[in-house]
Formats: C-alpha cells, structure tokens, sequence
C-alpha cells in the first residue's frame, strides 16, 4: 500500500497452489502533509495554479506555457498524479491533466486563495499569456 494511504479490503481470494491475492479500495485522502509537499517546488505549484484556472491541459500545453522541457513537466505531474491531486487521461497523443474532482474542499481553497494571491506576480502572469499563445491547442474536450 502507498505511503500515507489507508484502504480497506475489497476482495480476497485464494487459488490453488496457496497462492493469495488481496485487492485494496483506497479512501481518497489528502493530508496537508501531500498538499504542502506537492506545491513545495515550483514547478509543481505553476503547473497547479494553470490547472486550477481551466478545465484541463494537455503536457504540451503545460510545456509551452512554463517554457520548460517535456520531460521535466511529465516528471512533475506523475507525482501530482501518484499522490491523488490530479487525473489523467490518455486521447491518441494527449495526455491531458486536470485537477482531481474528489480533493477535499480545503484543498481547493488552498489552491484558490494561492491563485488569487499571485494573480499579478510573475511567474504566474507569464505562465497564463503563453498558456493563450499555445500554438495547435488541443480542442477542449469533457474531461469526464
């Protein structure tokens, strides 16, 4: 089981040769510990705040508005994906990332109050101009 996680049995079952396979259902759970931890590098904390603000973004979109390289970005959003604060989906190329909808109200007020907080400090102003200027965006799908 993942660090931090709790989860509760879900189905048990034995095969032949005493070979036992148990699966887990994990509460969604966030700690402030997860939180603080996740927006504690700045890459993680800009990619948050463009989530914050839109439906979903694709890595490339991401990539082009903090004008840093796939790879580091992809790096950074794995983590953000294993500890539960954003999803993602897979659409031929795309890999699009949105905020998880299940994250506990607070969470979304931290993110919030972040955002309106630096609205007019940079990075953050920068990273949402060339988040428009995005050449061959996506078409906005349901992230659903």
């Amino acid at each position: 089981m993942p660090a931090g996680r709790t989860g509760n049995p879900r189905l048990q079952i034995y095969l032949p040769d005493h070979i036992f396979v148990q699966t887990y259902i994990y509460e969604p759970f966030m700690t402030a510990d997860d939180l603080f931890r996740a927006l504690a590098d700045t890459t993680r904390l800009r990619c948050l705040l463009l989530l914050a603000n839109q439906e979903e973004l694709c890595v490339c979109e991401l990539t082009h508005a903090l004008d840093e390289i796939q790879p580091k970005i992809s790096r950074h959003l794995a983590m953000l994906r294993e500890v539960g604060i954003v999803l993602d989906r897979r659409e031929g190329l795309w890999i699009h990332y949105r905020l998880n909808p299940k994250l506990p109200a607070w969470v979304h007020e931290v993110l919030s109050t972040t955002a309106n907080a630096n609205a007019n400090a940079e990075p953050y102003v920068r990273d949402r101009k060339r988040l428009k200027g995005t050449p061959n965006r996506p078409p906005v799908r349901c992230a659903g």
